[in-house]
């Protein structure tokens, strides 16, 4: 006897209601399209829900964008319009404003191929330093919006900095935030953020840090925007690590106190090298664009780049910086250039909650950016199949151990108050709170 088949869904807002133009990108957590809303003729961006089909529920990382999104109404950061569906269970889209560009695939177009080098373009900075002020500005605007309400982001990367033809930013994808208690150490998920932008604290395997990971991250993002090219484009955690003593110095328990008690403090060995070497390396990477970093940024960069959590620099003490107040004065959004959409022609590319896609002769940069974003993709992949192999060859105690991960992980999205989800929430953490840690594991 055939299988009854699923009854359609009531649908109240429908999908039916936009007109997909193209694909215009794809990242671990879903699909993302370009699409004209049928009734004011809107452009917007439409992002489809990718489910786990070996779990029921909508994805933990999704059920966290929306919670967040629903509390965070700022102008440099990306809007959700709101939630549309299809007839099918599987069938959810979130709705997003378009905007024309992310800062990841930008820079890397406008970077000379090499990072720098080959002829005709060697050394052009990407973007004058009163353009970099004017974008780190607005990143510090949002990034403190989200701090003021108990929110850490966890993924701050140039991937997921959107950047509209007004000359906007907006930071997105919030599939990897939650909220935070002030005052309160918790034990959070340590593989988060992309791995080029990681806090030394997350890399040392500490569960109990705080929002002050983000601004590491745009320590990161700001001396890439300045030179083009990424600050430590590591390939492993190890890497990453011995990146950062060789340029800022070994970290010890003299200049970051409790260093030593993290859980993988014991397991890494920094090499003997106590200088700071981020000026030489800053005046040697913007010299040639036509002007290096003044002393005023310099100290902004080692305030957002310090070992030490608690002696890093807050959103709200970079945003009062000196730097900003300086000349060259920073850009406001109407002055910064524009550039023609990467979405226009048809071909896929990144964009909102996607990822870089460059073609086989991309830059130097622009490809390692790229293999960093790919890894996270093909990790949550490898992850779907072993959970399938695991309940087909296992039966229950393949279940046990995808339990206690699911224990493990899915307190990342706040605890008991995700209850109200049931099941379901908890099976999109499988994949999806392993972002960052797969570069390693896929290039192995």
């Amino acid at each position: 006897m055939a299988a009854a088949q699923t009854p359609p869904l009531p649908v109240v807002d429908p999908v039916s209601n936009y007109e997909k133009l193209h694909r215009i990108g794809e990242g671990t957590y879903g699909v993302v399209y370009k699409a004209r809303d049928r009734t004011t003729g809107e452009i917007v961006a439409l992002k489809r829900v990718r489910f786990d089909r070996s779990r029921d529920g909508v994805p933990v990382t999704s059920v966290r964008e929306l919670r967040v999104l629903q509390a965070c109404h700022h102008p440099n950061i990306v809007q959700l319009k709101k939630v549309v569906t299809g007839s099918q269970a599987d069938s959810v889209f979130l709705v997003f404003e378009y905007c024309d560009h992310d800062l990841g695939r930008l820079l890397d177009s406008m970077t000379p191929p090499g990072g720098g080098g080959g002829s005709g373009g060697a050394g052009r900075r990407p973007f004058s330093i009163s353009e970099v002020k004017g974008l780190m500005r607005q990143l510090l605007e949002a990034v403190s919006f989200l701090h003021d309400h108990w929110i850490v982001h966890r993924d701050i990367k140039l991937s997921n900095l959107l950047y509209t033809h007004t000359g906007h930013l907006k930071l997105c994808d919030f599939g990897l935030a939650r909220f935070f208690s002030p005052f309160v150490a918790k034990d959070r998920t340590p593989n988060v953020v992309t791995l080029w932008y990681r806090a030394p604290e997350v890399l040392l395997g500490s569960e109990e840090y705080d929002e002050s990971i983000d601004l590491w991250s745009c320590g990161a993002i700001l001396a890439e925007l300045l030179t083009g090219e990424p600050l430590f484009p590591a390939a492993s955690e190890a890497e990453a690590l011995n990146m950062m003593a060789n340029l800022l110095g070994a970290p010890g328990e003299r200049i970051w106190p409790g260093m030593s008690a993290l859980p993988n403090a014991a397991k890494f060995v920094f090499p003997a090298q106590p200088y700071n070497f981020l000026r030489r390396h800053m005046t040697a990477s913007c010299s040639a664009g036509g002007g290096g970093l003044s002393e005023a940024g310099l100290a902004l960069l080692n305030g957002l780049l310090t070992y030490d959590p608690a002696r890093r620099i807050t959103a709200r003490q970079a945003l009062r910086h000196e730097w900003f107040q300086e000349k060259p004065y920073l850009k406001q959004p109407g002055d910064m250039p524009t550039f023609p959409s990467s979405h226009d022609g048809g071909r896929a590319s990144a964009h909102h909650h996607g990822h870089h896609h460059h073609a086989g002769a991309a830059a130097a940069v622009g490809g390692k950016r790229a293999l960093s974003e790919a890894a996270v993709g093909l990790l949550a992949e490898a992850k779907r199949q072993a959970l399938g192999r695991a309940g087909a060859v296992g039966g229950g105690a393949g279940g046990g151990v995808i339990a206690g991960l699911d224990d493990r992980f899915g307190a990342a999205f706040g605890g008991g108050r995700g209850g109200g989800f049931g099941g379901g929430w908890g099976g999109g953490a499988g994949g999806s709170l392993l972002e960052g840690s797969g570069v390693q594991l896929v290039r192995k």
